[in-house]
């Protein structure tokens, strides 16, 4: 992992981790029309522009974007990467409801029948592959 998030950085709301993940799915830089559009059509999301504008104000608070001008546009840089705050809340969700244990949480996961016997077995192969 590159960097871990502080408390602060990882209390995102959920309306906050929707933008965010519209703008790592982006892949690139977005322009803040073109992330509109992203929560609309893909999310369902119709915010008004000044809703947008709150939720990046925020997230370049808590250090996850940075936004800057070009030409008449906006545009949102990630600067936190989705794979450590990905990796930050799961040990969040671990800790806190499997009291650290991933075994538990994996059979869970399971249990819960949410796992295709394609995803059982690369799980499988995953934790085989821990051995060696």
């Amino acid at each position: 992992m590159k960097e871990i998030l502080s408390n602060e950085e990882r209390n995102l709301s959920s309306a906050e981790s929707l933008v965010m993940k519209a703008i790592w799915e982006a892949g690139e830089d977005i322009a803040v029309p073109d992330l509109m559009t992203v929560l609309k059509v893909k999310y369902d999301k119709d915010y008004a522009r000044t809703t947008v504008q709150t939720f990046l104000l925020k997230l370049s608070e808590k250090g996850f974007i940075r936004i800057y001008r070009k030409g008449k546009l906006s545009y949102v840089r990630a600067v936190k990467e989705e794979a450590d705050y990905k990796a930050r809340i799961l040990k969040e969700e671990l800790d806190f409801w499997y009291h650290g244990n991933a075994t538990e949480l994996i059979a869970g996961l399971f249990r819960v029948g949410e796992l295709t016997e394609k995803d059982r077995k690369q799980v499988r192969r995953a934790l085989d592959e821990l051995d060696d």
